[in-house]
Parts: structure tokens; C-alpha cells; sequence
């Protein structure tokens, strides 16, 4: 709670004087509530002007008297103890003051607290709200550009991709310190920490806010939904009907297939406790297809749980299973239907959901094939699903962050199952929902990182549907040529207006060498693409795939 006493304020920073009043700024935009809260005394006999275009306004009169007047349409009001005026449209007015006015106003977005009135009687907006940016490239940059207000907000980066992505080892002491190192050398007042990269990032968000204050969930909160296990066993106590049978193996141990096959029969699932996408995930038919599998795992395991026990070291988990960290591996019953996932947020304990996105797999029902936005899937189950992505949230306490939470629903059966929680916004979503909805959903995670609640807007963009697309190897190869830049730029450009490419692989390097695949394919471009129907949107991904793989050249 906060609490503060507005005849404490006087002689401290919080008291600002205008040409006419003062204002003694009872909550500020560094108390993270999303607002800011004015007590403000306006002299007697003075007529002042205001036009706030930047801020909401609500001015409640608890002493005095006078007058409001719109200057638009001349409309006056009068002022006394009780009225009550909100500036819904940003309109220009003047307030007389009869006598001594005192009067109790809110600003959204909130004040940092040292602003006067310009000569318009605004406030200024470029009192910047500093926001760090982990790992800020290109595309990101466009993204938030396309944010309400961007230009209100100064977005600094925090970390490099050399330190926090595609690493064979994640120093991951060493990327806290380095964080903590740079926000602690920023000269100016920091407003938030956002991201939008799994493990390690999605996990030390939550440490580097806390040393400095910001708005983040809390890290056991995090951990709850990055440990596949005990992600699972929080979901079971609320959900129960809504996911698989589950255990936790260890892959080191000779027995371990047995152990599995004590709990569920084949096929199942199996990935570490801690990876992100379909990284040494497989679907194991047979004891064969687990002992290779398993030779894979113990290869590569080390890169992730080494970081990931250093971070639950930091937390108390359940006794009963505070000895299964990152070395090991779960096992899940086969679930499946048709894929989705609820992009949504939680702020002060309400949990909402803003978007649904569809997942499209390949034949072999493992690989993605495409996202494509909004969802087909009928509204009584989209209201299911959210409503178990309510239990689930607050069940795990993660709040005051973005999430995402995967989804199956298998139509014949109409089953909902729960895939997996993610704490983030999804970077694979941002142009779809830029492209219908008007604004990438960075919007909601720079508002949350600033203490707000998310505002997001709904089918504000240029196309009715929108779509990400992977164009795909899936075997081995040497890459002789890729598309020319020149290509791309046409395509973009000419061919396809809107559309954005990014070829993944290069020339000169082997498929097999890309750094983060599924298991069963490589990754060779990315398509999004923005349409006015679904057949649209298949019609030009056809015609970019084709262009494209004219120029692509592999050798085997």
C-alpha cells in the first residue's frame, strides 16, 4: 500500500507551482499505479487555460467556486464542492475562479510529476518514460513504433543478441550483472524493463525489475509457468480435466523409459523441463525412437539447465520434486486438435485475454506450418479457453506481465487441452496483430512494464487476416544460394505491398547448422503476409513461397 499525507509534501519535489496555482502531485508516474493524482489550489479572481492533448483528465471540485467553459462550443459549467468534470475528448477549456479553487485531479497517462502547462496549457508528453528493451533490434524498433503515444516513450537497449540468443552457454550470472550494470549506469529515471525472448530472458526479467522496482511478475511466478513439471502440477490443481497424464524423468537414468511406461503407454510427448519451441521435443512411438532420442538430449541438455537450476536455486519449490531441475526431461500423453494460442495479459489480479492466434502444423502434426490470425475457432470455445486461462494465471500468482498459453481443442471430442504457458508476448505475433488489429501487442508490454493497465485496440489495421509462414528443408543440405535482397524487396514492395520476408539461412552454411530448429525440419525464411480473406492470404503465400524458391538453391 501506498500511503502518503498531502501536509507532508510541502518543501519536498512534489509540490509544483504554475502561473496561477499549485499542485501538490499526491501519486506520481514513478508510484507505478498508471496514473497520476493531483491536489491543486487555484488562486482567486485568475482565469486559466488548458488544452491537455496528451493526457485523460478528471477534475473533482472539493472547495471554492467558479466556472468550466468549453472554448469549442462555449458550454459552461459551474464549479463548487461536488462537481465533477472528464476532458473525454481532449477538449480546450478555461476554469474561472471565483474564489480559491481547490481541485482534486487524475492524468492518464501519468505525470512524472515536475510538468507545468505549456503556452497551450498542455502538458508535455516528452517527459519521456525511459523503457529498457532486451535484446532491441530492427524489427522490434518498427514494432514499437507502430505503439499508441511511441513517441512518448524512449526505448533504450538492454543486452545484446550475442549475450541472449543462439548460445551454445548461457553465462547466465554474468547477463543479470551485465543488465543490473547498464540500467544502473543510465543517466535518467527508469520506467520499465520489457522482453519478448524466451529462456534466458523470459527468467531474469522478473530479477532485474526487482533490483530496481519495476513492474514485473515475480520470479517464482515465472518459474511456475518455464518448469514444464511444475507448470503441470500447478495446472492440475485447478484444471485437471485439461491436461494430459504427465511425469518427470531423468535422462541420465538407464531405466527411464520403464519409469514412463509405469504412467502412460505409447506414443507420447517428451522435451526438457526447460527448452522453448520444439527444441529436443519428440514424439516417441516405439522404445527405439526414445533410446535415440535420448542420446540427443543428453548432447545438448547441458545448454539450458546449468542457467535454469543457477535461477531456481533463487526460489523454494514443492519438496516433493525440489530435486527435479533443469537436467531433466517430462513425458506427456498425446494430446492434439486443432491449435491455438491466447495472447492476454494479468494487471492488479484481473487476467485478460486481447487476441487468439491458430497454429497450423505440418503432415507430420509436429511441425509448424504457419500462425494465422484471428482465430477460426468458435466463440463458446475461445470463452472456455479464456476462462481456464483465468484459473491458471491467478492459480500461479503471475501477474503485472504479458503471457501467452497454448491450446488443443479437439472438435470431435470437444476437449480443450492446455499446452504450455509462456511469459511473454510472442515475437511471432507482433506483425499479425499490427496487421489487423492496428498495433503490435509491444503496446501491451510497455504499458504493464510502465505500471498501466493495457489499453488494445481491436480490427484497427489494414487486413481482415494476417498470417506468419515457414518455409521449410527437411533434409539436410549445403545452402549454395539464397534469395537476392533485390528479390525480397520487390516482392515486398511491388508484388506484394506489406508483406515482410526474412530469409533465415545463408549461403555457405549447412542447414544442420542453424542454431534453434524443431527436430524434424530446418527453417530456411519467414513469410507475413496480410489479407482481406483467408483464400487471399493463401493466394499470395503461394505466389511468395514460389518466387522465392526460384532463387533458393541446395545442395545435397
Amino acid at each position: 500500500m501506498i500511503y502518503r499525507h498531502v501536509n507532508e509534501l510541502a518543501d519536498t519535489n512534489r509540490v509544483v507551482s504554475g502561473p496561477n496555482y499549485s499542485s501538490r502531485r499526491l501519486i506520481r508516474r514513478d508510484d507505478r499505479m498508471g496514473y497520476s493524482l493531483h491536489d491543486t489550489i487555484m488562486q482567486a479572481g485568475t482565469e486559466n487555460r488548458f488544452w491537455h492533448r496528451h493526457h485523460m483528465e478528471t477534475v473533482y471540485c472539493i472547495r471554492g467556486e467558479g466556472e468550466v467553459e468549453t472554448i469549442r462550443d462555449g458550454t459552461r459549467h459551474p464549479l463548487n464542492p461536488g462537481a465533477v468534470y472528464a476532458l473525454s475528448q481532449n477538449e480546450e477549456y478555461v476554469v474561472r475562479a471565483h474564489t480559491e479553487l481547490q481541485l482534486l485531479c487524475v492524468y492518464y497517462p501519468a505525470l512524472a510529476g515536475h510538468e507545468i502547462e505549456d503556452e497551450n496549457g498542455s502538458f508535455n508528453l516528452f517527459a519521456e518514460e525511459t523503457i529498457f528493451v532486451i535484446g532491441l533490434n530492427d524489427f522490434n524498433r518498427e514494432m514499437l513504433a507502430t505503439i499508441d503515444m511511441a513517441d512518448h516513450y524512449n526505448f533504450v537497449p538492454l543486452l545484446n543478441s550475442r549475450q541472449i540468443l543462439e548460445q551454445q552457454k548461457y553465462e547466465i550470472q554474468d547477463i543479470i550483472q551485465q543488465a543490473k550494470k547498464q540500467i544502473r549506469e543510465h543517466k535518467g529515471a527508469v520506467d520499465g524493463v520489457i522482453h519478448y525472448i524466451d529462456f534466458p530472458v523470459s527468467t531474469i526479467v522478473p530479477i532485474i525489475c526487482d533490483a530496481f522496482d519495476l513492474a514485473s511478475a515475480s520470479l517464482e511466478s515465472v518459474l511456475k509457468c518455464e518448469h514444464k513439471y511444475w507448470s503441470r502440477i500447478e495446472q492440475r490443481a485447478v484444471v485437471p480435466d485439461n491436461i494430459p497424464t504427465f511425469t518427470a524423468f531423468n535422462p541420465f537414468d538407464e531405466q527411464a523409459l520403464d519409469r514412463v511406461l509405469e504412467v502412460m503407454d505409447f506414443p507420447f510427448w517428451i522435451k526438457p523441463v526447460k527448452s522453448f519451441s520444439s527444441y529436443l521435443g519428440f514424439r516417441i512411438d516405439e522404445a527405439s525412437q526414445f533410446h535415440e532420442a535420448m542420446k540427443e538430449v543428453r548432447d545438448n541438455i547441458g545448454r539450458f539447465s546449468g542457467p535454469f537450476n543457477y535461477l531456481l536455486d533463487m526460489v523454494t519449490m514443492p519438496p516433493e520434486f525440489d530435486e527435479i531441475g533443469g537436467e531433466y526431461c517430462i513425458a506427456e500423453s498425446i494430446i492434439g486438435g486443432m491449435q491455438c494460442t491466447q495472447e492476454g495479459f494479468s494487471c492488479k489480479g484481473e487476467v485478460e485475454v486481447y487476441g487468439t492466434v491458430d497454429s497450423f502444423r505440418e503432415a507430420n502434426l509436429t511441425t509448424f506450418s504457419s500462425y494465422q490470425y484471428p482465430t477460426i475457432l468458435p466463440d463458446e470455445v475461445q470463452e472456455r479457453m479464456t476462462e481456464i486461462t483465468q484459473k491458471v494465471v491467478r492459480h500461479i500468482g503471475y501477474d503485472n506481465a504479458p503471457f501467452n498459453i497454448e491450446y488443443f481443442w479437439d472438435r470431435e471430442k470437444d476437449q480443450i487441452w492446455l499446452l504450455e504457458i509462456n511469459t511473454r508476448i510472442s515475437e511471432s505475433h507482433c506483425r499479425l496483430f499490427q496487421k489487423v488489429d492496428g498495433r503490435s501487442h509491444h503496446q501491451v508490454a510497455v504499458e504493464l512494464a510502465a505500471g498501466r493497465r493495457p489499453t488494445f485496440p481491436h480490427r484497427q489495421g489494414k487486413f481482415e487476416v494476417s498470417g506468419k509462414f515457414f518455409l521449410r528443408e527437411w533434409e539436410d543440405a549445403y545452402v549454395a544460394q539464397v534469395p537476392s535482397e533485390e528479390t525480397v524487396r520487390r516482392i515486398e514492395q511491388e508484388i506484394i505491398p506489406d508483406s515482410t520476408i526474412q530469409v533465415v539461412a545463408e549461403p555457405g552454411q549447412r542447414l544442420s547448422d542453424l542454431m534453434d530448429q524443431d527436430s524434424y525440419s530446418y527453417r530456411v525464411a519467414l513469410l507475413f503476409l496480410g489479407g482481406s480473406s483467408k483464400q487471399d492470404l493463401e493466394k499470395k503465400r503461394r505466389q511468395c513461397e514460389e518466387l522465392l524458391y526460384q532463387e533458393f538453391v541446395f545442395e545435397r
